[in-house]
Formats: C-alpha cells, structure tokens, sequence
C-alpha cells in the first residue's frame, strides 16, 4: 500500500534537487567568471611586457605553495584563462552567455573550433540544447556545423522553406548505429528507433518521437510513415521517409502524399503545415533541386552517413560553397 505522505515527502526531495541545481549553477557562474579574470590579469600583464612565458609557469607554482592541492590552476590551464579572456573580452557576454556551460565546455570550444562563427554557433547550440561535454564532443566530432551552414545554403528559395534553416540539415551522421555497409531499410529504421535517444540529438532537442510505421487511412487502405515526430518549436509534425539507395524524384510523390494526410486529418487546427524529411543514402543536389521546384509542401531531401565524415572534407565542401556564391555574386 502507498504511503499517503509519499507525495509531501516527494515535495521535500524536489526543493532539495532544485536548491543543489542552484547551487551548482552558482558555483560554476562565479567559477567561470573567476578564471576570466585571471585570464585578463594574466593577458595585460603579459601584453605590456611586464611578464614573459616562464612568469606563467612561476605562478602556477606559487599558486601550489599557498593553496596546496588545488587544482585547475596549472600552467597550462592558466594559458587557457588567458586564451578563454581573450576569446570572449567582452564582459557583459561573460555575465550573460558564457557561464551556462561549464568550463570543460568551454575548453573544448576553445581548442577544437576552427573560426568565431563556429565556436558561437557551438556555444550557442550547447547552451540551448543543454549538451554534455561528451554531447558537445560528438557534435563537434561530426561535423554539425558545416553540415547546419551546407543546408540553409542549399534549401530552396521557396517561402515555406525559409523557417526550415537551421532546423534541418543537407546530411546527418548516424554512425552511432554500427550499420554494415549494405543494410535494409527495416534494418534503418529499427535502428533508428533502438537508438532514438542518439538520434534525437542529431536531430536537435525539439524533436519529440510519435511512432515508427505510423498508421495513416485514407479511404478503405492504410499507409505508414517510416517515423513520426513532431517539432516543438516549428509547431509542425515531421514525417521521415527513409531510402537506403539514391535519391529519386518519384519517392517526393510519396512523401507529398503523406503530408496531405497528416494536414487534413492528424495536424490540430493551431498547428503549422506537415514538414517531410526524406533521409535518402545519397542524393545530387542538381537532381534535388528540380525535383522541389514546384513542391507546395515544406520538403528536406538529405542523405545520410553511416561512419563520422572527416571535418577537414567538411569544411572543404563548404568553402567550396561559398566561392561558388562569391564568384555568381560577382558575375
């Protein structure tokens, strides 16, 4: 028999779990505004020649002799303050953005981000989505960002394609499935769904899951969308397709189908239009593009990788990209 006072004694516990949140939220704001501070101490002192190198080295051993065992505060922690302060001078970005996330955080931001556009698309996504350090990692390993600024590039011109940007991308990595190179579509999609905790992070954290085979009826005869989910903040439910071979334009006629489906007869009335994500194993943009020409649904053709793809191959397609964009710019 239940406890009647279980539900008080549950109150108690969640003010106990929300005061340590707060706690640790504290400690790790004055923690990271602490290690700015050195780092600008350490930066103007260095800057006006007052200290050389080997000053730096000198105070983390005096730091070791009036503080014995603390930690965080070696040689070459201190370069990082001193790289984290002049990354971010700006205070005001200190008080406000940066101290979301932990210090960890922001080393790996610091140390593995290639340019300032993709560290803050970084800091910007890790503080949204609330990522992990090991979260953070795998996005950063993947190569998240290239591929986010490789959609918004490509997606069509249409005017119910404009709140697509940013949501979707031109290709996702779902390496953490261990598919064998030749695979089924069945063998797809049940992965998908086995590992949907890994697949929404690919995703984005907006996504909420509603079913695999999701049951459509039309008439006397019954359809199935491969996953079901919905977006909460497009307000839009999304239907993935999924193919394990080449992009084709008659799998779009499909997909358009089941769109009007959802809207007519799944969609609430304060809902957005039904949003169609074909996951395709490769795809030719070219092939792509006049596919969508005439599409009237809000349609994403992306293809998908089943092994992490090398950033440097990343941002080469990228700026590829955008000499492209430059050079029609300039004719």
């Amino acid at each position: 028999m239940t406890d009647p006072l279980q539900p008080q004694f549950t109150e108690v516990v969640t003010l106990i779990k929300t005061a340590r949140q707060k706690v640790i939220a504290t400690t790790n704001r004055e923690l990271i505004e602490l290690y700015w501070s050195i780092g600008r101490y350490i930066s103007q002192r260095l800057a006006t020649s007052e200290w050389g190198q080997k000053t730096i080295e000198q105070l983390a051993a005096f730091i070791q002799t009036q503080e014995p065992g603390i930690k965080g505060f070696e040689k070459r922690n201190l370069y990082r303050m001193r790289q984290f302060y002049e990354t971010y001078p700006d205070a005001e970005i200190v008080s406000s953005l940066l101290t979301q996330l932990s210090w960890t955080h922001h080393s790996i931001l610091i140390s593995r981000c290639k340019s300032e556009a993709e560290r803050l698309f970084y800091l910007e996504l890790a503080t949204t989505e609330r990522y992990s350090t090991r979260e953070l990692d795998r996005q950063i390993n993947s190569g998240i960002y290239e591929r986010t600024r490789l959609a918004e590039a490509k997606l069509p011109e249409r005017s119910h394609s404009k709140p697509l940007s940013g949501v979707f991308r031109d290709s996702y990595v779902l390496d953490f499935l261990n598919l064998p190179s030749h695979h089924s579509e069945n063998d797809l999609k049940t992965s998908l769904v086995s590992y949907l905790k890994e697949f929404i992070l690919e995703l984005g954290r907006d996504f909420t899951f509603l079913g695999q085979e999701y049951r459509l009826q039309v008439g006397n005869s019954d359809f199935f969308v491969d996953l079901l989910f919905f977006h909460r903040e497009l307000q839009s439910l999304v239907a993935f397709e999924l193919k394990i071979d080449k992009f084709r334009p008659e799998y779009l006629g499909q997909l358009e189908f089941y769109l009007e489906v959802l809207d007519r007869d799944i969609k609430k009335t304060h809902e957005h239009p039904s949003i169609g994500v074909l996951l395709c194993r490769d795809k030719d943009d070219e092939v792509v593009e006049y596919a969508l020409s005439r599409s009237v649904s809000p349609t994403v053709v992306a293809e998908y990788e089943i092994e992490l793809i090398p950033k440097e191959l990343l941002r080469r397609k990228l700026n590829e990209f955008y000499e492209l964009l430059a050079t029609q710019e300039e004719s």
